[in-house]
């Protein structure tokens, strides 16, 4: 079976040469990126079932995502034109399977969309994920549809040909972007939380070319910490959520990880080897400081102005506007309507 490029990238992101030659564009198709946007953005229409009495969510991004849609000119009160279907389930302290398979069986019972795809061209909305059952409607829905979720998402409830993952909301973010070289005071950042690894977070708070939050500070602000670093270093677990906010100030993620990572943002969009670094954490901060340098050396000023720019489309507004977070996962999802149209006696 062969998979399309940005699907293989899924299997090596964090093994890549650093050697890589790197342009100041972030995107995997720069060519093609721009035309497509304008044609999803013209054209794309979508059909959102009936949502329940009771419609709430786990986190504020799922909310405003929903809102955006909603209220959007994307959506279409025909579903004849729709390229995909919508189904608002309600996740507040999760959904069980039993009652995912009941939302969808009365679906596929009062509409004759889910059947022409078995819900390929179907997808929701949710942060928690839905767990596997043995019911054909739950099947069908983790099998075909298309999941978006927060990030990072919840382990085992994710997949990765066939999923979305929400840019995670920022707390701030760079105003404008300056261009030109960057001044820095330290090789990296570490908020306090952003990694927990004993070993490591004490050997960075040893280093002097490492500024590490060890608590809330009111003495430098964040947004200055965040310029006056080349690099923000990370855990991929939930506090990983601030790497927008890093890009937007010029401050390169550098990932801690020992697999690759599958789930992140804009993977369809976004050549992430070219605005983050991925490291593993055998080898302790002198494995970090090693990559880190090799990067500083060959390419860090291409990986800082890629960073910058794709931190625009991490941004998600009460108001949508073009190409800010709201856009891109609709862009993801127009990338998705092509479906395979399935026929009934596979499940006879």
């Amino acid at each position: 079976m062969s998979f399309p490029p940005f699907l293989c990238f899924f299997f090596f992101v964090s093994f890549l040469p650093l050697s890589t030659p790197l342009t100041s564009s972030p995107y995997l198709s720069p060519t093609i990126f721009h035309p497509n946007y304008q044609k999803m953005t013209q054209n794309f229409k979508i059909y959102a079932y009936p949502p329940p009495e009771t419609l709430s969510f786990d986190s504020q991004v799922e909310s405003l995502f929903y809102s955006s849609l909603i209220h959007g000119h994307f959506i279409t009160q025909n579903p004849e034109e729709a390229h995909l279907f919508f189904i608002p389930f309600s996740f507040h302290s999760g959904l069980s399977a039993r009652a995912a398979a009941y939302v969808v069986g009365n679906y596929r019972t009062e509409f004759i969309y889910w059947n022409r795809t078995l819900g390929a061209d179907h997808f929701f909305l949710s942060c928690s994920g839905i767990v596997h059952g043995a019911d054909r409607n739950v099947v069908e829905l983790k099998k075909n549809s298309v999941q978006v979720s927060c990030f990072p998402t919840t382990a085992g409830l994710f997949i990765p040909h066939k999923d979305v993952s929400l840019p995670p909301l920022a707390n701030v973010h760079a105003p404008v972007h300056a261009p030109g070289r960057k001044s820095s005071s330290y090789l990296g950042y570490v908020k306090y939380n952003w990694v927990k690894e004993s070993n490591i977070k004490e050997q960075l708070l040893a280093d002097p070319e490492f500024e590490v939050e060890s608590e809330p500070s009111d003495q430098v602000t964040y947004e200055e910490r965040l310029a006056g670093s080349k690099f923000c270093l990370f855990d991929y677990g939930p506090e990983i959520s601030a790497i927008g906010e890093a890009m937007s100030f010029g401050c390169v993620p550098a990932v801690i990880t020992d697999r690759p990572i599958q789930d992140l943002p804009l993977m369809d969009l976004l050549t992430w080897q070219q605005i983050a670094v991925f490291v593993g954490s055998s080898g302790g901060v002198n494995e970090i400081k090693r990559v880190l340098g090799r990067v500083v050396m060959a390419e860090y000023e291409d990986m800082r102005e890629s960073a910058a720019v794709a931190s625009k489309h991490f941004v998600w507004n009460d108001t949508p506007q073009p190409f800010d977070a709201f856009h891109m996962v609709m862009y993801q999802l127009w990338l998705r309507r092509h479906t395979i149209r399935y026929a009934e006696r596979e499940w006879a």
